[in-house]
């Protein structure tokens, strides 16, 4: 089993429905005030029949920006929409959150998005690199770039790092999956992969080193240790905090975690660089089993990417 997060799965349809010779229509959420339910950059594609894929609300406005964005394929370029609680339309088109929301809706052409961004977006994700997109609000036009009224980044798709086959990684592993986050689990010892304990995953038999080289973290990759042994830990800690990686966390006791800086600076990292490693791994929630540590450790995770620059 595999994550896919919101953008690539937006990405896929946009390819099943170009194949298809459908006309498509692009929301992007540009600007929002107060407690508005997405950020900047959330994506709404939809199809000439009303079909769609992706969110730029909790559900409040999409049928009004469905709507126009049906009509907005037939004119061309892009118009923006704005959102709020107006007293008469809180309850139709409004946010009853209480916050405001603007939205970009462009044509899937030459003159609003042009088709071939969806492309160029999958490649640079399959790259592990980032794209900047640039939209220009006077001609409605979205370019590659990063000089225009409204720029944001592509990033690549998400990834989970397990190091350990264990019986936390168990749950994290759907967890991470149902959270957009391909997993990704490595663990040397056979006997923890075997039988029925990940089924429908694949768990990497090489060192944690050796599988890394190949997996490339990058800024969109979390790393996180889970088998409390220095023989496997400390190698894929090391690979990890030669990356990009966005996140990198390590199980186990403040002692331990003491213990594992140690040997760590001896190999010669900085301060600045241990200091990337969360450990214990997870938001204190108190946890007391293996699926509550899972729940601890991924909040973690998704805190960082939140905080990200």
């Amino acid at each position: 089993m595999t994550g896919r997060d919101e953008l690539g799965q937006l990405l896929d349809r946009a390819h099943a429905w170009q194949a298809a010779g459908h006309r498509m229509a692009l929301a992007t959420v540009v600007r929002t005030w107060g407690s508005a339910p997405r950020r900047p950059g959330s994506l709404l594609l939809v199809r000439d029949d009303g079909l769609f894929e992706g969110s730029v609300s909790g559900g409040c406005v999409e049928g009004a920006v469905i709507a126009a964005a049906r009509a907005r394929m037939d004119k061309g370029g892009g118009e923006r929409l704005h959102f709020g609680v107006a007293s008469e339309t809180a309850w139709e088109v409004g946010l009853a959150c209480g916050g405001e929301i603007e939205i970009l809706v462009q044509a899937v052409d030459a003159s609003g998005f042009p088709p071939e961004l969806f492309g160029r977006m999958a490649e640079a994700r399959a790259a592990g690199t980032t794209l900047s997109l640039a939209a220009d609000f006077a001609s409605g036009r979205t370019l590659e770039g990063n000089q225009g009224d409204f720029v944001f980044r592509i990033d690549p798709p998400l990834r989970l790092i397990m190091v350990g086959a264990v019986h936390i990684a168990q749950t994290l592993a759907p967890m991470a999956a149902m959270l957009g986050y391909q997993p990704l689990i490595v663990d040397p010892r056979g006997a923890f992969a075997a039988g029925p304990r990940f089924a429908g995953y694949s768990v990497d038999g090489r060192w944690p080193d050796e599988a890394m080289a190949d997996w490339k973290p990058d800024s969109a990759t979390a790393v996180v240790t889970l088998t409390h042994d220095p023989k496997l830990d400390d190698v894929a800690l090391a690979e990890a905090l030669r990356s990009p990686a966005f996140h990198i966390a390590a199980l186990g006791s403040r002692k331990t975690h003491a213990a594992r800086l140690e040997r760590l600076s001896a190999q010669g990292f900085s301060d600045s660089d241990l200091a990337r490693i969360e450990g214990p791994a997870g938001l204190d929630i108190g946890a007391a089993n293996p699926a509550e540590i899972a729940l601890s450790v991924a909040a973690g995770m998704v805190a960082a990417w939140r905080r990200r620059a």
